[in-house]
């Protein structure tokens, strides 16, 4: 019989913790196998507001800590990646019936100071009669503030945390089960089971249950530890319509109900609008926007816009389960902890479990460093944390200067469209020339699959970032989702088909 697999670490989960925490564990020299059931960042991790943020209404609930460590990661994420992650102003209207002009400024004050910032502007007043900002909104309001954080294409981080944990010898599995696991002493004996493929039988020294809203579900039955942390999950719900105003600020709205609201440019021609925080108790895979959810966002919108929107105004929604820590005293969903918790099982002379409950995007890295300090003295592990500067793929631009980058990438490639040069260069930095390859023509990126996505960019999609649907292109490797028709969708999962089949034809 064929001695199974042997690795130091085992990670569940193909989310933002899960790739980080692969990512971090591989460059430390450990011999690392990720396991994800669905798609990379195909449920919570894609279905963020998209920002790198300190979360400036955390310090209402006293959540110095949090905003200290975010802020910080801020800086350094804006470093390691800046073909994804870019600085992003946000204006925030004066409503002086819901928050005093010196509690907003205090706030503001605190978030431009609780850490160190050299890549961003500090926060200041403006009259919105002057700014253009002002333009789109209703005549009631005149003055505001303006603060800084950082847009990301949240997908794409997934997804470039993995590559370079694959490239640094990791494995990872997508659409692959984590069936069961068993202590055997100083190892787990693990059973995993890719689609369509019988199960598999590997060893780990250690794992980790990066299973975000699955976490707890993972530890009960696929591992029958009966004690751990408790989850609360909590859906978040965004729209999206066409463009309403032609400015590159981005809005921070207050609400009634406390509770705060964003409107941010996307993707060119669109206008990104959430979040909304509701108990969830179903199942994680088919959450999805309700009715009220879409009037509230519009209603929320609509109290500071000239121009209204309603729902048939939506051209595009999503929706995500945040798996936060559950707290007994937090009866508001939007007050529950964005931070969170490491949970290690480690009995003497046993292989460890570590578990990650809670979180948010902007501190994955952050998280990722404290999971390997903790898994340091079981595995012993003498590599010191190293990922804080550490470009991503794509990430290294000469002085982190994507505009620079830009115009030489367009110089290099005149004939290509002013509009997929810069989508190149945004999606995929300094690799965008591994994409482009020998190719010096529009005809030479082959067929136009769906609007904005040729044949070359798909190839190198699907032998390079693990694509293989039509979704895992069109919604999280790019976003060219909201420009595709039925048609062309259907015209991509064909062609997809044809390549998979080709492919395993050639390997029998």
């Amino acid at each position: 019989m064929q001695e199974p697999e042997q690795y130091d670490l085992v990670v569940v989960g193909g989310g933002i913790n899960g790739v980080g925490i692969a990512r971090d564990a591989t460059g430390r020299g450990l011999r690392v196998l990720l396991c994800e059931k669905d798609d990379l960042a195909e449920h919570t991790s894609s279905a963020s507001t998209k920002l790198i943020h300190g979360g400036l209404r955390y310090l209402e609930y006293y959540e110095f800590g949090l905003v200290r460590k975010a802020l910080k990661e801020r800086e350094v994420l804006l470093r390691l990646a800046p073909h994804i992650i870019w600085p992003l102003r946000f204006v925030m209207p004066h409503v002086a019936s819901l928050r005093p002009a010196w509690m907003i400024r205090l706030g503001l004050f605190l978030y431009d100071h609780l850490s160190h910032r050299e890549l961003l502007p500090a926060s200041r007043g403006i009259n919105l009669r002057r700014h253009p900002a002002g333009v789109p909104l209703v005549d009631l309001l005149v003055r505001g503030f303006v603060y800084s954080d950082a847009w990301v294409d949240d997908a794409r981080l997934v997804v470039l945390n993995a590559l370079d944990a694959k490239e640094r010898g990791a494995t990872i599995l997508t659409h692959t089960y984590f069936v069961s696991a068993e202590r055997e002493a100083s190892s787990w004996r693990i059973q995993l089971r890719s689609d369509g493929q019988p199960e598999k039988t590997i060893q780990a020294r250690a794992i980790v249950n990066a299973g975000g809203p699955w976490a707890s579900n993972l530890l009960q039955q696929n591992m029958g530890q009966t004690e751990h942390a408790e989850l609360r999950l909590v859906k978040g719900s965004h729209i999206i319509t066409r463009k309403l105003f032609d400015h590159d600020h981005a809005y921070i709205f207050q609400n009634p109900d406390k509770r705060i609201i964003f409107a941010i440019p996307y993707e060119n021609e669109f206008t990104l609008i959430g979040t909304t925080d509701l108990e969830y108790r179903g199942d994680p895979s088919k959450v999805s926007i309700s009715p009220e959810e879409v009037s509230y966002l519009c209603d929320a919108v609509n109290t500071y816009f000239v121009k209204p929107i309603t729902p048939a105004d939506v051209v595009w929604s999503y929706s995500g389960v945040r798996p936060l820590l559950a707290e007994e005293d937090a009866s508001n969903p939007s007050a529950v902890t964005r931070d969170y918790h490491l949970d290690v099982d480690a009995p003497e002379n046993q292989a460890p479990l570590l578990s990650v409950f809670g979180g948010k995007i902007t501190t994955y890295r952050r998280l990722a460093e404290d999971a390997l300090d903790l898994l340091a003295g079981p595995l012993a592990i003498e590599q010191p944390a190293w990922t804080g500067k550490a470009a991503l793929p794509g990430g290294d631009l000469p002085g982190g200067d994507f505009d620079a980058f830009l115009a030489g990438f367009v110089a290099r490639h005149p004939w290509l469209p002013a509009s997929l040069a810069k989508r190149y260069a945004r999606a995929y930095g300094s690799r965008a020339e591994r994409l482009l390859g020998s190719a010096d023509s529009m005809e030479t990126l082959g067929e136009e699959l769906s609007p904005g996505l040729f044949e070359m960019e798909a190839l190198y999609l699907m032998d390079q970032e693990w694509a293989i649907s039509a979704d895992d292109i069109l919604w999280r490797r790019t976003k060219l989702g909201l420009h595709a028709t039925a048609l062309s969708q259907q015209r991509l999962a064909d062609w997809l088909t044809a390549q998979s089949e080709r492919t395993a034809t050639l390997a029998q």
